[in-house]
């Protein structure tokens, strides 16, 4: 693996893996519905953020830069909508039978919307298309491989957190232990929307 590429792995990997909104919602969702019910969440969410990089790779961050009320709008819809995540969470009722059909399931629109409207996402994006994608006559390869790496790396890390969240789902089976793991999930959510609002 070349020096830039193996830098490519590590960044994304760094940004992926960390706690983040989207890492945290697919940790709940493996908790309380398995591992294969969050699938269409870490696939919506990792669509999603290949489409990000790509599009800060393909000029939207200079827009963003030179409209930065873009971005703080964004920023306050991408919190109100994650804060709207959190209370869900936050008031699911326990769900006692995996198996039985009213478990509630999630779908790859919550994983595009929810990683549509992280501002970690596009943080990360627009700090990595500045580090390795140059302006010039490769620049366009640079991008196809950082979206590529980008994709695959964050797939991992959130199909890595949905797994934790399954693991722990065992432990689980009492019902005022899923609603403690809500409330406590819901809780990190809502704290790392305030950091990244405020900069804590």
């Amino acid at each position: 693996m070349s020096p830039i590429l193996f830098s490519m792995f590590l960044f994304a990997l760094a940004g992926a893996i960390s706690p983040g909104p989207v890492n945290l919602i697919a940790a709940s969702i493996g908790a309380s519905n398995g591992f294969s019910r969050a699938l269409p969440h870490v696939t919506g969410a990792s669509v999603s953020y290949l489409l990000i990089v790509w599009l800060m790779g393909s000029g939207l961050n200079r827009i963003l830069m030179a409209y930065p009320q873009i971005t703080h709008l964004l920023q306050y819809v991408g919190a109100a909508y994650l804060l709207y995540l959190s209370a869900k969470i936050a008031t699911a009722k326990p769900v006692t039978d995996l198996k039985s059909p009213q478990t509630r399931s999630t779908g790859m629109m919550q994983g595009v919307l929810s990683q549509s409207l992280n501002p970690k996402a596009w943080l990360v994006a627009i700090s990595g298309v500045s580090l390795f994608v140059t302006a010039g006559p490769n620049a366009s390869v640079l991008l196809l491989a950082f979206c590529t790496i980008s994709a695959v790396v964050c797939f991992l890390s959130i199909a890595t957190w949905a797994a934790l969240g399954k693991l722990i789902g065992k432990w689980l089976a009492k019902a005022t232990y899923q609603l403690m793991f809500n409330r406590i999930m819901a809780s990190m959510l809502a704290a790392t929307v305030v950091t990244m609002l405020f900069g804590i």
